[in-house]
């Protein structure tokens, strides 16, 4: 076999590859031995047809499936000896005529295209400066919580038949919805519950039940919203007919060890302990994605000469794209760019994927020389939180795992990341400062302006950069950044700095408590 470097501009690489006919002959050969046991034809005994008539008859199909065994493992072979990392998957560009070679007695000629990892040196761990935002667990917290958990089992006593309904009173109530006189589906119910200042039904339904007593009939009038979900409702003016059938006042609400009993717990302090250790939970994520985000903007800063492969970045950006051009299409595209042209969004979002795949570089680079592993308990463990979130289908989705490589990829990936920044925080300099929890829980500069404050300090010319010659696991290194969801901006996703690219969609309006009836809001 002969490999002749035919290219090598930037991280792109070309190999032309020839395998002499002599090989191929010398291939097929024994492969024609390994198989002839096992050949049956008619006119010969078992295992005794003569190899000139087998390779007469099956010297062509034979011939197929040698090369297609040679191709990857010649690129294999190329990639090894030469200690390349790929960033892609090496694309493969056969020049020989297929039907000559497969004839026999012609050389078997292919190339080689991909782009390799680059070479760079990371930053210091040790040199990174970090200020790690804590806040303390506040008494008012603890506090508001569980006036927040006693509205919620909050009763209610029914009230004399006299007495006229306010606001945060709760009616039990017949109705019957009309548009034009006419009944529609879901506009009925019976019995239904519904507590006046709620929101649970569509806006000025409520309002107009505030005076009303048990045995009272009273025609609601109302406009759906026209962004309502059952798409024929949405617009149009309907009356219930309502029937009030009881007045119902909230009840005393106490804070004691009863309280904490509809929860499942022996005492108040019990209670007390959950409440806060669920907040000291939720202000030490906080912290933590503060904390990370400072870490990822500081390495990209210092890493703006690293050349990036072309490939990687672009499927990176295809995949943000994609995003943004759905929510475009449902019009959910975010305020700030809904005056922008396409040159500019494509702009801003390629700035992203830049840094994306920037980021993953570096991370999986730091990793990688700090013997950073994911353990197959660790995934074991993520399989199984993963199949927890689909009752009734955990051993579905853990057999979908076992089964698809990729899919157990998306796991790793996230879990890699977390264990290269808790790295990172175990040397760099981290001080501590108090906030409060509101400081602590402020959106960060969206992804896009990070973005842009890198390629201003980008240097006009990168470096060259060679392959790397380390046995570092390509995978970690093409995905340490997590999952990436194009696009959000503002918004951090989980272990990662992705961003979701449209805008959420205001929740769906719903039917009201137990019928389908008057619609509720979220």
């Amino acid at each position: 076999m002969n490999v002749a470097e035919k290219s090598a501009k930037g991280l792109s690489r070309v190999f032309e590859v020839t395998v002499p006919a002599s090989d191929l002959d010398e291939r097929l050969s024994q492969k024609i031995e390994e198989i002839r046991p096992q050949v049956r034809l008619k006119g010969f005994r078992p295992g005794k047809v003569p190899t000139a008539h087998i390779r007469k008859m099956f010297g062509t199909s034979i011939m197929g499936d040698i090369l297609q065994e040679l191709v990857p493992q010649t690129t294999q072979e190329v990639l090894s000896e030469r200690e390349i990392r790929p960033a892609n998957q090496p694309n493969i560009d056969v020049k020989s005529d297929a039907d000559d070679v497969l004839k026999g007695g012609k050389d078997f000629q292919f190339e080689i295209s991909l782009e390799i990892m680059p070479e760079f040196e990371t930053v210091d761990p040790k040199t990174l400066k970090l200020e790690k935002p804590v806040a303390p667990v506040a008494d008012e917290q603890v506090d508001e919580a569980l006036s927040e958990l006693a509205e919620q089992t909050k009763s209610y006593d029914k009230k004399a038949k006299t007495a006229k309904a306010a606001e945060g009173d709760k009616v039990v109530i017949d109705f019957i919805g009309r548009i034009d006189g006419e009944a529609f589906d879901g506009g009925t119910a019976e019995d239904a519950e519904l507590v006046i200042g709620s929101g649970q039904f569509i806006p000025g339904f409520e309002e107009q039940l505030i005076g009303a007593k048990a045995g009272d009939d009273v025609e609601v009038k109302v406009s759906f919203p026209d962004d309502y979900q059952a798409k024929h409702l949405a617009g149009k003016e309907a009356a219930f007919e309502t029937k009030v059938k009881e007045v119902q006042g909230p009840a005393e609400t106490k804070i004691d060890d009863d309280l904490a009993k509809n929860f499942g717990l022996s005492d108040l302090a019990a209670l007390k302990d959950a409440l806060k250790g669920r907040f000291e939970t939720e202000h030490n994520q906080a912290s933590r994605m503060k904390v990370k985000r400072q870490i990822l903007d500081q390495l990209d800063e210092a890493h703006t000469d690293v050349e990036l492969p072309t490939g990687m970045v672009e499927q990176e950006f295809a995949q943000i794209w994609m995003q943004v051009e759905d929510a475009i299409k449902k019009g959910e595209l975010e305020d700030e760019d809904k005056d922008k042209s396409e040159d500019e969004l494509k702009s801003e979002y390629r700035a992203i994927a830049e840094r994306r795949v920037r980021l993953g570089l570096v991370l999986a680079e730091m990793g990688r020389k700090a013997n950073v592993e994911v353990s197959q308990e660790e995934l074991a463990r993520a399989v199984n939180q993963e199949a927890q979130r689909f009752p009734g289908q955990e051993r579905q989705v853990v057999d979908y795992f076992q089964k698809n490589p990729q899919a157990i990829q998306s796991l790793r990936a996230p879990i890699y990341e977390e264990k290269v920044v808790d790295y990172i925080l175990e040397l760099a300099d981290v001080s501590e400062k108090k906030v409060d929890r509101e400081t602590l829980f402020e959106e960060e500069e969206d992804e896009v302006e990070a973005a842009k404050k890198t390629a201003k300090k980008k240097p006009a010319a990168k470096k060259k950069a060679a392959a790397k010659k380390d046995d570092a696991k390509k995978d970690d290194a093409k995905k340490a950044p997590a999952k990436k969801a194009a696009a959000k901006k503002g918004e951090e996703s989980k272990g990662t700095e992705s961003k979701d690219s449209a805008a959420k969609k205001p929740a769906a309006k719903k039917a009201p408590a137990k019928k389908k009836a008057a619609p509720k809001k979220d």
